[in-house]
């Protein structure tokens, strides 16, 4: 990876002595862009490129160069690249179009070009030992490294002279959006240092690209985008090292996912040939990853802007300094929606404030602390930004441009310079700045002085969303590094191993719900207290029993429901009977048994008789896998699961602390907390309840196709929680 970003030498396979086209610009780019090592033309048709001497095949190139660019279409590439892999070539990029992303043909196309990049029939002694030649592509637009004046692509966005180098890197599947994001930082002078479009993903993928890039110095936050995530472990394993890295502080990655909505997903798959996980997944996914995840494509930018700075969020309480009082609301009602709070200043900020000016113009009670066109003096504007910095009433500063930036692009950044001298204790604290008119100019200068400049007032809010998001994996890494360190301290080394739980190997396909619940309690997942019977005689026997054991032969109520492997929405058929006394089970049963018959045209010979639940909050707990891997689902359950659509996802394993984050995420929390003086729920056998149906989940494996509680009642603080409903199906 280190010589495909840094190659002393290149050879353009195909190149033209035209200019104007595709195969004329990696070379005209390579040169003008200042790269120092050697290139080297192919092409049999001519002498000469641009002053290089051009040789007729790859056999007559005068060394091995570290890097190939392939511009061959796909009938020719797949010679070419063993060819190159016999002469010894460390890493080639394929451009041509026309692999996996077009069908079943095209993907025996890309196979067939990885077997080519083995070396395996090279031919030539010495190889063998050499592993194979990476391969960057297919149907990629290459790769650029600004931090050592290194293009290898032929992507239009480098048409332009000069190209803005900082600490961003972008790893994107699709070759398009890396010109698109190319272009777009360097109109708002925001530096890069790699851009690398993976595309097909034959063999170099994102997985690849974060490994290097969380070792690569130039490099402080990581951009992805991303149409699918084609190796889950090995995208994990990148992004801990990238949370590892800088000593421990992490570099933070933003990811755009494309595919949110139905029509979006089968473009992508469409474009790469790829299957894309559910889009509640790869949040999960994310989730786990530590990533944070970019809303809108503006947003790709936005948030690594504010994050390069190396400032962390330490709270929601943002001051807004502005001139011009619409702009200060755009900004402050944006901050509200995202959950930012905008105080007014404390008395003794508003007295620093008032001291900075005479007159009566500005407004320094409330937040935006609006300075008025009146205020839009050096002094003032330099002595107002010191004071909100020292100011313990604020986390954030966010500066408006008004209409003067056009005139005086420099005003505000030099006021924020001359207050981070005057204040040098706070310069830690994030400044952003939305630019209210349209000034390139205002913009460009702020963001030299390393204060990320905004056109949006949306932009300002979703930025400090990220850096608030980066802080809690921040805190969240520490926390997790505390708690395994006591781990390994108090572990016992002879700790009992778990007990190992064996499935029967008979079970296979759609359980009924008393199996399942039997495998649910075995795992540590309690269930109702049931019994299954066969008729009305057998129900009514039972009812009795069941009253007499607890001491409610005249009160206790019961649930009847049909017991079936094939009839899971049992409430449908007519197949549940709720609220029932001792004396109506047993007509109940055979009534249940005709209704049955005549809806879904199945005859019932088993029944689930269990004890009427009431006083409890009813809670759906289930697992959902995909290609991005198995999650636990947790939320409001009940009939009314599917309409509430309240519910959690987290990827396996879930442990209590996971648990709880998303019990507390939920909107119908409250619910289980006390709400309007409902006494409090067990939350802790709730807690317990999802851990062991993660630790199933993971057990299990593959072997679980699916697995759902529904409801899963959690009664008042001290009773428990039970499984009330159960669906499980097993493969075999």
């Amino acid at each position: 990876m280190d010589v495909l970003f840094k190659p002393r030498s290149v050879a353009v396979i195909g190149a033209s002595a035209d200019a104007s086209k595709t195969s004329g610009r990696p070379i005209a780019y390579l040169q003008q862009h200042g790269f120092a090592g050697a290139i080297y033309p192919v092409n049999p048709r001519v002498s000469e490129i641009k002053g290089l001497t051009c040789y007729p095949s790859i056999a007559a190139l005068p060394e091995v160069p570290d890097v190939a660019m392939l511009l061959l279409g796909a009938d020719r590439a797949e010679g070419a690249v063993r060819e190159l892999a016999a002469l010894g070539v460390k890493a080639c990029i394929v451009l041509a179009s026309g692999y996996a992303e077009t069908g079943e043909a095209g993907a025996a196309r890309q196979t067939a070009l990885l077997a080519a990049a083995s070396r395996v029939d090279g031919g030539l002694s010495g190889l063998s030992g050499l592993p194979p030649m990476r391969l960057l592509g297919p149907n990629t637009i290459g790769l650029v490294n600004l931090t050592d004046s290194i293009v290898l692509s032929p992507s239009g966005a480098l048409d332009m002279q000069t190209l803005s180098h900082g600490s961003i890197s972008v790893v994107s599947q699709s070759g398009g959006i890396l010109g698109s994001l190319l272009s777009r930082a360097s109109a708002r002078g925001v530096g890069l240092a790699k851009l690398i479009s993976t595309s097909n993903e034959v063999d170099i993928d994102l997985a690849d690209c974060v490994d290097y890039l969380a070792d690569d110095p130039a490099t402080e936050v990581i951009v992805l985008y991303i149409e699918t995530v084609r190796n889950v472990a090995r995208f994990k394993a990148a992004c801990h090292k990238a949370r590892q890295a800088n000593g421990g502080l992490g570099k933070p990655i933003v990811a755009f996912k494309i595919g949110r909505s139905e029509a979006g997903a089968q473009a992508a798959v469409s474009h790469t040939g790829a299957m894309a996980g559910s889009d509640r997944m790869y949040d999960a996914l994310f989730a786990r990853c530590g990533v944070i995840r970019a809303q809108v494509f503006s947003d790709l930018l936005d948030i690594p802007l504010a994050l390069c700075t190396g400032k962390k969020l330490n709270g929601k309480r943002v001051a807004i300094l502005t001139s011009t009082g619409g702009a200060g609301t755009l900004v402050s009602d944006s901050l509200g929606l995202a959950g930012f709070e905008a105080p007014a200043p404390d008395a003794a900020t508003a007295l620093k404030l008032r001291a900075t000016q005479t007159g009566d113009h500005a407004v320094f009670d409330k937040n935006p602390i609006d300075v008025t066109l009146a205020g839009l003096q050096p002094a003032v504007l330099r002595g107002a930004v010191a004071a909100l910095l020292a100011s313990a009433s604020y986390d954030a500063l966010i500066v408006i441009v008004g209409s003067s930036g056009v005139a005086q692009p420099s005003l505000m950044a030099d006021a924020i310079a001359g207050a981070l001298t005057d204040a040098p204790d706070f310069a830690h604290k994030p400044v952003l700045a939305y630019v209210s008119p349209h000034s390139p100019e205002a913009a460009a200068v702020l963001s030299s002085l390393g204060v990320p400049a905004f056109t949006a007032p949306e932009s300002c809010a979703q930025a400090l969303l990220g850096m608030q998001q980066q802080a809690q994996y921040q805190h969240q890494r520490q926390h997790q590094g505390q708690h395994q360190g006591q781990h390994q301290e108090s572990a016992s080394p002879s700790a009992e191993a778990a007990p190992l739980i064996v499935i029967p190997s008979q079970l296979n396909g759609a359980l009924n719900e008393f199996e399942a619940k039997q495998i649910f309690a075995q795992f540590g997942v309690p269930a109702t207290r049931e019994t299954v019977v066969a008729n009305s005689g057998e129900a009514a026997q039972a009812a009795q029993a069941m009253a007499q054991s607890v001491g409610l032969s005249g009160s206790q109520k019961f649930v009847l429901k049909i017991l079936s492997n094939s009839l899971t929405h049992k409430s449908d058929v007519g197949g549940v009977a709720v609220n029932l006394t001792q004396a109506q089970v047993g007509a109940r049963l055979d009534q249940m048994r005709a209704d049955v018959q005549r809806h879904a045209g199945v005859v019932c010979d088993q029944f689930l008789l269990q004890d009427m639940v009431t006083g409890g909050v009813e809670m759906i707990l289930g697992m959902h896998r995909d290609p991005v891997g198995s999650a636990i689902l947790l939320g409001m359950g009940g009939t009314a699961a599917e309409l509430l659509e309240d519910t959690a996802l987290r990827l396996c394993p879930v442990d209590r602390a996971g648990a709880r984050d998303m019990l507390e995420s939920l909107k119908t929390w409250p619910l289980l907390n006390g709400y309007r003086g409902r006494p409090l729920a067990d939350v802790d056998a709730l807690l317990d309840a999802v851990v062991a149906f993660s630790n199933m989940v993971e057990a299990l494996g593959e072997r679980l196709v699916t697995a759902e509680i529904n409801p899963l009642f959690v009664l008042p603080q001290g009773q428990g929680a039970r499984a009330a409903d159960a669906v499980m199906v097993l493969a075999s």
